[in-house]
């Protein structure tokens, strides 16, 4: 008798399983296809899905703030060449757009990397404190001189190029205005633009070299009497370049 209920008692729970077992489809197979999405909800869950397509509508995105091109990273710590300068390089694009950038935008940091490096003048200045030379006298004046340019091009004009008269550069010797290092120089560069349909032009004081690559130094004035931003020799059309001389 109590192996009688035991046999019934196996086979109602091998009756229970087979029941779960047809419940689950036997064996188990490969998952469903997923029915396909549709905005107005007339989709047909027993049609085969279509493989996703990629979307052909441009999508917006933001545009990218503006930044600095590089001119020549970690040149100026690097020793002085005679290399006479090239306006036909990347090095030299770079940094005048660059220029163009911070006088447009009113950001002097954009000029940055065509700026004079600090650790060229160091090399190049026979002074007893070239860093605080630098920063509180050229990078200032820079400064200043980047926002009065600004004032007066204002933010949507388009460079149009930059004319540097090289018949006006010379090798500044060692010795002169207080180097122990030469350089070359020119005075005098064009920064030709178009502002409300009109060509426009101002100046670039000074450039000299580092490396076979031109850096702007003054771009207002080389010496000033007073504090403050100057443009140097804006012009209604392109301008002239020079004159000769300075260092």
């Amino acid at each position: 008798m109590r192996l009688s209920r035991q046999s019934a008692l196996v086979a109602a729970v091998s009756l229970a399983a087979g029941v779960l077992l047809a419940g689950c489809g036997g064996s188990p197979g490969p998952p469903p296809s997923a029915a396909p999405s549709s905005a107005a909800g007339t989709g047909s869950p027993s049609a085969k899905s279509a493989p996703p397509t990629a979307s052909v509508t441009p999508r917006a995105t933001a545009s990218a703030p503006p930044s600095a091109r590089p001119v020549a990273p970690g040149a100026g710590a690097l020793p002085q060449t005679r290399a006479f300068p090239s306006t036909r390089t990347a090095a030299f694009d770079n940094a005048m757009a660059d220029l163009w950038l911070a006088v447009t935008t009113g950001n002097p940091r954009f000029a940055r990397p065509g700026f004079f490096p600090l650790a060229a003048y160091k090399q190049v200045k026979a002074i007893p404190y070239p860093v605080p030379d630098w920063q509180d006298r050229l990078w200032s004046d820079f400064v200043l001189d980047v926002r009065a340019a600004h004032r007066l091009v204002g933010s949507g004009a388009r460079l149009d190029r930059v004319v540097v008269p090289e018949k006006y550069a010379a090798w500044v010797y060692p010795g002169a205005c207080a180097n122990k290092i030469g350089y070359w120089h020119v005075p005098g560069a064009r920064v030709v633009y178009r502002a409300h349909g009109q060509e426009r032009s101002f100046g670039i004081a000074s450039l000299i070299s580092w490396r076979g690559v031109w850096y702007v130094v003054h771009l207002g004035a080389v010496q000033r009497t007073v504090v403050t931003g100057i443009v140097y020799q804006p012009a209604a059309g392109p301008g002239v370049p020079g004159p000769p001389g300075g260092c």
